[in-house]
């Protein structure tokens, strides 16, 4: 069969994917990467076959506006609203107008505006093509329209929690109209398509969160499978080691977007008087200055290298980092700040793998403390290996190629 990925042009989005992709290819099934032209060749570097459409969208222009800041520290506490009703059990009482506003503002910037430079091309591409299945990142709704366009099958493939759609099927409970449908029906009619339900979240959704980390609607598991971009394991990395190695990573979204929330020197400064071995990956190591001799500073390492020779690690609790770790039954400390961050850090320390200090209070001395007690209390690392295993119970990308084509047929328009 005909597969068509789709993808806004962001990284994490398509490293969730790509995994899923390689194991319809190497089923037999042919396969297609679809985003914007700029994206390119990240979907070539994974060995996949790109698809460039439409247009690269504008780059954001710098905003120092109050309103503008408050916006990055309302992120910075986790899920923005109304996304927030995804971490408890809401009631109509809780669908505000604050909330109201603020969904009609992510409808129209994080669902109309970045979508646009791809979605009309999609929809042609798939007119022309005629996939038979598509799988689409949770806000790439161009996936969805392309599918509904050519009377394909479609699917969601999770990158975290499924906090949009948990949040959609709550607002959609609690009011009559919402403006995620209006939207949908008003893209779609510019298309000459009728508005269908299958259009807010697929026919079916993937979800590689094991059952105790996840927060979906009713979705397919698939086990989770690293992948960070083409990379190189230096040889450092696999050499024995003669005490505990901890990893200290705080995600390259922080990077490259908003900075750190932590002061990693201080964090470094504490750590040194334990009998440790230290891997910070930093982008820019100079920047710290002295490094203490228990610490290697780096600026990256392939984590799902890293993550098979580490007793502890200490990082920002984004879904890509903390699932690797997870998959090698390591103890986390998470310090959490940046959207569905601190939910999944609260999942993990519930399920007993971690604890978490919120990056609002990650000093040097509160790290040192938490990471001793991960040293040295055995119940994280028993309850760290019971996570790995769940992980492991849940079907690869492989094992589910079956079931995808038995969706594909159920769900295909003939």
């Amino acid at each position: 069969m005909k597969v068509l990925c789709c993808v806004l042009p962001q990284l994490t989005h398509f490293y969730a994917l790509a995994p899923l992709a390689w194991a319809l290819r190497t089923a037999g099934h042919e396969v297609r990467v679809a985003s914007t032209p700029g994206f390119t060749d990240a979907i070539t570097r994974a060995g996949l076959t790109a698809v460039p459409l439409g247009h690269d969208p504008e780059p954001d222009p710098e905003d120092d506006t109050p309103e503008a800041q408050e916006a990055r520290d309302a992120l910075r506490r986790g899920l923005p609203k109304p996304y927030d009703l995804a971490e408890f059990t809401p009631t109509p009482a809780d669908w505000t107008d604050e909330r109201a506003e603020a969904f009609e503002m992510m409808v129209t910037y994080a669902f109309g505006e970045d979508n646009e430079p791809l979605l009309d091309g999609a929809v042609e591409f798939a007119r022309a093509w005629r996939p038979d299945l598509v799988l689409w990142e949770p806000f790439t709704y161009s996936g969805a329209l392309a599918a509904h366009a050519c009377g394909a099958a479609h699917g969601r493939v999770l990158f975290g929690t499924d906090f949009l759609g948990v949040t959609h099927d709550w607002i959609r409970r609690f009011t009559a109209t919402d403006r995620l449908t209006e939207w949908l029906t008003e893209t779609a009619s510019r298309h000459g398509l009728p508005y269908e339900d299958h259009l807010r979240a697929g026919h079916f959704t993937l979800d590689p969160l094991p059952p105790s980390l996840a927060v979906s609607l009713d979705a397919l598991p698939v086990r989770y499978t690293p992948y960070g971009g083409a990379a190189v394991v230096p040889p450092w990395v696999t050499k024995p080691l003669d005490r505990p190695r901890v990893a200290l990573t705080l995600g390259t979204s922080a990077t490259e977007y908003s900075g750190y929330t932590v002061n990693v020197r201080d964090i470094l400064a504490a750590l040194s008087t334990m009998d440790i071995e230290v891997v910070a990956t930093i982008a820019d190591p100079e920047s710290l200055g002295p490094i203490p001799s228990n610490a290697r500073v780096v600026p990256y390492v392939p984590l799902d290298a890293l993550a098979a020779t580490c007793t502890a690690a200490i990082h920002h609790g984004g879904f890509g980092t903390l699932a690797t770790f997870s998959r090698h039954g390591v103890p986390q400390l998470t310090l959490p700040y940046d959207f569905d961050a601190p939910l999944l850090a609260r999942k993990l320390e519930e399920q007993g793998t971690g604890l978490t200090v919120h990056s609002d209070d990650a000093t040097g001395p509160a790290v040192r403390d938490a990471l001793q007690r991960l040293l040295t209390e055995p119940g994280f690392r028993t309850r760290a290996q019971a996570l790995r295993a769940e992980i492991e119970a849940q079907p690869g990308p492989n094992d589910l190629v079956a079931q995808l084509e038995q969706l594909t047929r159920k769900h295909q328009l003939t």
